[in-house]
């Protein structure tokens, strides 16, 4: 499946060495101003080789708006948006067109689709993620509109865990960093990595705050499995954690459980979310991240007629992919909750009547 959402629906398409790639979005209520510059300075800071903690491939992203707006606003219509590729190298990934590297979806690919995009893994290439950041982009303007305001950061980098979090120094981060304590400790973390041709793996935490109450879909479409969901199926993520996620496990009910006050929540150990659904707290996630397979270093592995050989990878890829995968964790969050906005308005006879009585 390409696409993702019930309401908001986001479609993607194109592959990593391809002429391009990019997404329509569906759903979109007629009447969003469409800030263009706000959806490129997304895909700016997500986009590669801004630092030597990032993939070398240089990579303008400047998006192209083709349909769906119409003197600065939506039109109701699908909005289609591209991204032309301009720094493919194709050759570089010559050398492995017939065999499959360790750690990456080459193998599965291969067997599921019975042909070999061997250049940079085709459409299961995290370039694919720039996107769903211009997707996330147009959903974050509709989210501003509410109040909703959605960040992230790096809480953890190899093991190196945030003691606190900063998302406003995060945006000033090379590496999205929650802590400025650890983040030289972090950064040189994944400069070693990258110097022994080896790499790293990072948590993403991401909040959004001015959730309204009631988001999620009893029984079935649950705001915190799509939001599970949306950010498992970002490239290389490995688990999720909603509020206090695993932690949880290993308190007493009396402890774990949020008691409530005339003014709110005394805590939010559930992540802001009961049943499925909002509670109007802050959203809590916590995103996993393996190490980039792409190392560079000699791996066994076999070859497509089932030989025993040894990869050795060339080309230009992220010693952390957890870094950008930061800027994808808000555009998914982002494009979830927008979703589900649109989802509730139906649920409440008060809300049909109020529109067309």
């Amino acid at each position: 499946m390409n696409s993702f959402g019930k309401k908001f629906i986001i479609t993607t398409f194109g592959e990593s060495h391809g002429k391009a790639l990019g997404c329509i979005v569906d759903g979109v209520p007629a009447g969003l101003k469409i800030d263009e510059e706000f959806i490129q300075s997304e895909l700016d800071r997500r986009k590669p080789g801004k630092s030597k903690l990032e993939t070398a491939r240089k990579e303008d992203d400047k998006v192209e708006i083709l349909s769906g707006t119409f003197e600065g606003v939506s039109t109701g219509t699908p909005i289609m948006m591209v991204i032309y590729n301009s720094n493919q190298k194709s050759r570089d990934y010559d050398n492995i067109k017939d065999l499959f590297r360790p750690g990456h979806a080459d193998f599965t690919y291969y067997h599921k689709y019975g042909i070999r995009d061997y250049r940079g893994g085709g459409r299961s290439s995290a370039r694919e993620t720039a996107a769903r950041v211009a997707g996330g982009a147009i959903a974050k303007l509709m989210l501003k509109t509410i109040g909703v305001e959605i960040t992230s950061g790096l809480c953890e980098v190899d093991g190196i865990k945030s003691n606190s979090y900063d998302f406003e120094y995060a945006k000033t981060s090379k590496l999205y960093a929650l802590d400025a304590n650890l983040e030289k400790e972090q950064e040189n973390a994944i400069l070693e990595a990258k110097k022994r041709h080896d790499s790293v793996g990072g948590v993403v935490l991401t909040i959004a705050k001015g959730v309204p109450i009631g988001l999620g879909e009893p029984l079935y479409y649950k705001l915190d499995a799509i939001l599970a969901e949306a950010m498992m199926g970002i490239n290389a993520s490995k688990a999720i954690e909603i509020g206090d996620g695993v932690a949880s496990t290993h308190l007493k009910g009396s402890s774990n459980n949020d008691e409530i006050t005339p003014n709110g929540f005394k805590s939010n150990h559930s992540g802001g979310i009961l049943g499925g659904i909002s509670n109007g707290d802050d959203i809590i996630v916590k995103t996993h991240f393996k190490p980039t397979p792409s190392i560079f270093q000699p791996q066994e592995t076999i070859t497509k007629d089932n030989q025993p050989t040894i990869c050795e990878l060339k080309g230009r890829h992220d010693p952390c992919v957890a870094i950008r995968g930061s800027i994808v964790c808000e555009a998914m969050m982002s494009l979830v909750l927008a979703d589900m906005l649109l989802l509730n308005m139906g649920k409440k006879m008060e809300h049909i009547t109020k529109i067309y009585s």
